[in-house]
């Protein structure tokens, strides 16, 4: 059990070291000496015990001993320990790879390969009228009862649905639309965009209206106009006149829809948007559901085409 340990812990050191290599080798020589039922060659085992009994006589006698006597306990404890370790870290990268975090879709608990947690932050709701999202969980977050028909939506009739909960304003979800774009244009997915402002006020109110008046007014150019807010300057999009441009540009009457948006009916569309989102619980954006799975946070992009192919195991 030592030769194996021994192999492991020189074979790292030996990138940096040649004295190491060839401790290395010759750990490997007893390791393959006990796989082939033949004695290891206690010349080397011994050779490294006493390397490490001399340096624990100059800080402590007791300690010494105590790793003289129970030498191959200890043995078996730093193996077992490396195996336990080895696995926990390959399941950390494996989750990591498919879930966006070590530790599950979702989770937000420490993962050592995205420090910060990026992956999985999302942009809180801000005003009064949506405190009670605050405390839902991702086991609360539901599509069931959610009326579709009330937001923007294209290919129907595609086998996977896409449900995408964002803020134009939200940086988090600026990062992750292209991905997502680009995802319902790979797999043809069955896509709905719900937007969602976390904090409320005027402008923002103003783009969901304008957002709607453009999709009545053409189902189809609307995404191209929704890929621009999320490309445009968030410093632009509290201009009505800038926003009626990108409408403009696409070959839409921009005044006609600024006049849209400012109606009456539009607005309490708006509001019936917002009361029927929230009955997905979400608590955040960016919200993304695939097949009914929530994925809060900007996900990278693997992320969610494992979700779209079912790689994923929840």
């Amino acid at each position: 059990m030592f030769c194996v340990a021994a192999l492991v812990v020189f074979s790292i050191l030996g990138i940096f070291s040649a004295t190491h290599r060839e401790y290395a080798r010759r750990a490997l020589d007893c390791v393959f000496r006990r796989v082939t039922l033949r004695p290891c060659n206690t010349g080397f085992s011994e050779q490294v015990r006493s390397q490490i009994l001399a340096r624990l006589l100059g800080r402590s006698v007791w300690a010494a001993k105590m790793f003289n006597k129970y030498f191959e306990v200890f043995a078996w404890i730093f193996m077992i320990a490396m195996v336990a370790s080895t696995i926990w870290t390959a399941q950390g990268i494996y989750r990591y790879y498919l879930y966006g975090s070590c530790n599950g879709l979702n989770s937000t608990s420490f993962c050592a390969f995205d420090p910060s947690g990026t992956n999985n932050k999302v942009s809180s709701m801000q005003d009064s009228e949506t405190c009670s999202l605050v405390n839902s969980t991702e086991s609360d977050l539901t599509l069931a009862g959610l009326d579709l028909s009330l937001f923007p939506r294209q290919n129907e009739s595609a086998k996977d649905k896409l449900v995408m909960i964002a803020c134009y304003e939200c940086d988090y979800s600026r990062a992750v639309y292209p991905d997502i774009a680009k995802l319902v244009a790979k797999y043809n997915l069955d896509f709905t965009f719900i937007h969602f402002p976390v904090k409320a006020g005027e402008s923002e109110t103003f783009m969901s209206a304008f957002g709607n008046c453009v999709y009545k007014s053409s189902p189809e150019k609307f995404w191209a106009w929704n890929e621009q807010m999320f490309a445009a300057s968030k410093s632009d999009l509290d201009k009505p006149e800038f926003v009626a441009t990108l409408a403009s540009n696409l070959g839409l009457d921009g005044q006609a829809l600024l006049s849209c948006a400012l109606d009456q009916a539009t607005l309490d569309q708006v509001r019936s948007q917002y009361s029927e989102a929230k009955t997905t619980k979400f608590y955040g954006t960016p919200t993304i559901f695939i097949n009914g799975q929530a994925a809060v946070g900007p996900k990278p992009y693997r992320v969610y085409r494992a979700m779209v192919n079912k790689y994923l195991f929840f």
